[in-house]
């Protein structure tokens, strides 16, 4: 039976603005109260997901969240209607008010962990949804983001969910940005790497000192065990204290992996060569060849990785069995970081095609074309099994594209994040995006 790898996208929201909110991400703390265009950010995001639909990849569509988060602001003390909330968290505490709008839920490679069918004790795909709880503005995600995924992939015959771990320090999980799987084929079983920034229990390993650790190696073996991972299938690994330092706060913007290869940098993990055997050996015995493509620091110095997203990239398998990179533009713009892919792909690597995208609103926010995506390994059967209306097609990229150029604004200032209309609009739009997509009642003010 085939099997595939699906790329769900998340759909940027009305509310998408640069507030900052993310202390150790270069790109969000840079680009902080600058004016953004919350319509060209989600067209440049369907952009991208309808040209790897035209690719012949299987695409779909992760609905955004609703936002203001005024429930959040009522459980943190303002009260009154749903504009004097608003009005009271402006003029008393306008940060909280900014981490309310927060349309950050674009990023779904922070949605979920997901484990496929083929590595899982039960046979069932299994997702856990993150808890992010080491920002607040992420850490009110989980619940809309579990109902989405359960309206996304209902049929409990293939697909199994778990809630997001406990809200601790300690069990800091933020998804699949810090999990990649290698296999053979995407039905065959794999090894599932788990990278985690600080080991919570154990203060003799090594930790970043300027910016935060925010996945633990206790939340990312909780998920395996939720997931039932076989030991034999599993391998984790401690990122480099020293690059979170340097802004990457998670594995995917150092790292990227997929089918038999991973692309990193030679700086990415603590114990590099130990973990590059582990892995290989794990792969071998699933019956896989790992590939290991290490990109040198003289080549391509950690602050490049970090300002071109170099590898916050997609890797995907093309049709005759090579792999295509999907970078941003800010790649094509870094003239060390462009060396580096032409003379990649002049040599006989795993990586034979680099296209470039324009993501422009995403990456002024701290998040790259992998960051936007969530990947789900599924058999043909368990395709058939999901939401059919969340899969892209030519239809709906132009129901799409009409929703959002119905629905969005073309510039969002924080000043306007105080206006009460911006949460009409928001309602409006994600009421008629849930009949589009055939979600059903999943956010808040639709189950009240």
């Amino acid at each position: 039976m085939n099997a595939f790898e699906v790329n769900f996208d998340g759909l940027v929201g009305p509310t998408h603005n640069y507030g900052g909110l993310s202390y150790g991400n270069v790109a969000s703390q840079s680009n902080s109260q600058v004016q953004s265009n919350p319509r060209e950010a989600a067209r440049q995001g369907l952009a991208k997901m309808k040209a790897l639909s035209d690719m012949g990849f299987v695409q779909g569509v992760l609905a955004p969240q609703e936002r203001p988060d005024v429930a959040g602001l009522r459980r943190l003390g303002f009260s009154g209607s749903d504009a004097d909330v608003i009005a009271a968290a402006a003029h008393q505490a306008m940060p909280l008010l900014a981490a309310s709008c927060s349309a950050s839920s674009m990023w779904v490679a922070n949605a979920a962990t997901v484990s496929p069918s083929a590595d899982t004790a039960d046979g069932r795909v299994h997702f856990t949804a993150a808890n992010l709880n080491c920002k607040y503005h992420r850490s009110i995600e989980h619940p809309t983001t579990s109902r989405v995924l359960a309206a996304m992939f209902a049929n409990p015959q293939h697909f199994a969910h778990h809630a997001a771990l406990p809200a601790v320090a300690q069990f800091g999980d933020e998804g699949a940005a810090n999990h990649t799987r290698f296999c053979q084929g995407y039905g065959k079983p794999g090894v599932e790497f788990f990278v985690y920034g600080r080991a919570a229990f154990d203060n003799r390993r090594p930790a970043p000192q300027r910016y935060p650790a925010r996945q633990t190696l206790e939340a990312s073996q909780a998920v395996a065990r939720l997931h039932g991972l076989s030991e034999e299938g599993t391998v984790y690994a401690q990122q480099n204290p020293a690059v979170i330092d340097q802004g990457v706060f998670h594995n995917d913007v150092i790292a990227v992996g997929n089918g038999e290869v991973l692309f990193h940098h030679q700086d990415a993990f603590l114990d590099s060569d130990q973990v590059m055997v582990e892995l290989e050996a794990k792969l071998a015995g699933c019956g896989g060849r790992f590939q290991a493509i290490m990109v040198p620091r003289d080549q391509v110095a950690v602050e490049d990785a970090v300002r071109s997203y170099l590898f916050n990239s997609q890797l995907l398998t093309r049709a005759d069995g090579r792999m295509l990179l999907i970078v941003p533009e800010e790649c094509r713009a870094n003239p060390r970081v462009w060396q580096y892919l032409e003379a990649l792909l002049a040599s006989d690597a795993a990586i034979a095609e680099v296209k470039v995208f324009d993501l422009k609103q995403s990456m002024q926010n701290g998040g790259g074309p992998a960051c936007l995506r969530l990947r789900v390994a599924l058999s043909e059967q368990e395709l058939g099994a999901v939401n059919q209306g969340v899969i892209m097609t030519n239809s709906l990229y132009e129901q799409l594209t009409g929703w959002v150029d119905r629905h969005y604004r073309d510039r969002l200032s924080e000043a306007d994040l105080a206006d009460p209309q911006l949460l009409v609009e928001c309602r409006t739009a994600l009421d008629e995006l849930t009949r589009l997509l055939q979600l059903g009642s999943v956010y808040p003010f639709q189950l009240n």
